[in-house]
């Protein structure tokens, strides 16, 4: 048997090579839009990567020519200018104090005294140890306290807000103790 002519052999590998690509036509069209638009990212990135590289390649090649100024005119900041030129800049005039400050004897909170804290056999203070509000207090994180703050009264936060005044003083716990407060005494 004798070989066919080679340009034969060549259009009959075409005309399979075609009916296999129709057959998976439905699949790459599918598959198009998804890798069109990967392959646009990808060259945009590395149009980016490109860009920047020169810059930087730019930067470096400038900055041997004229040498850096040691404060640029561009950086002023709000203190270095005298007050009377202080004039509100990215429309700082428009934003408002989100609340407003309150301190920790501005807060209302009327409430009968309390009776005498039991003492311990040594006669130490049991509550100076703990706050009777929440004996876990002292160890507890600002999230562990800001999810179990909903659930005090007004009065066991004044409580807390009086213990965490009186041992740690920790701004951010008295922060968040009188926000709480705040919040409650307004409703």
């Amino acid at each position: 048997m004798t070989p066919l002519p080679f340009p034969l052999r060549i259009a009959a590998g075409l005309v399979v090579t075609a009916v296999e690509q129709a057959r998976e036509l439905p699949r790459h069209a599918v598959e198009f839009p998804v890798t069109a638009v990967s392959q646009a990212l990808q060259a945009s990135m590395r149009l980016q990567q490109t860009v920047t590289e020169l810059a930087i390649k730019g930067d470096r090649a400038l900055g041997t020519l004229r040498p850096a100024e040691d404060v640029p005119s561009w950086a002023t900041f709000d203190d270095e200018l005298p007050a009377a030129d202080f004039r509100p800049r990215n429309g700082a005039s428009t934003v408002s104090e989100l609340r407003p400050s309150t301190k920790v004897t501005d807060i209302p909170v009327a409430r009968p005294p309390k009776p005498a804290a039991p003492r311990t056999a040594a006669g130490t203070d049991a509550a100076a140890t703990t706050p009777s509000v929440l004996p876990e207090y002292p160890s507890m994180t600002i999230p562990q306290l800001r999810g179990k703050l909903r659930a005090l009264t007004l009065d066991d936060l004044a409580d807390l807000l009086a213990w965490e005044t009186s041992h740690g003083n920790r701004s951010e716990y008295v922060t968040m103790l009188t926000n709480r407060i705040s919040t409650l005494s307004k409703k």
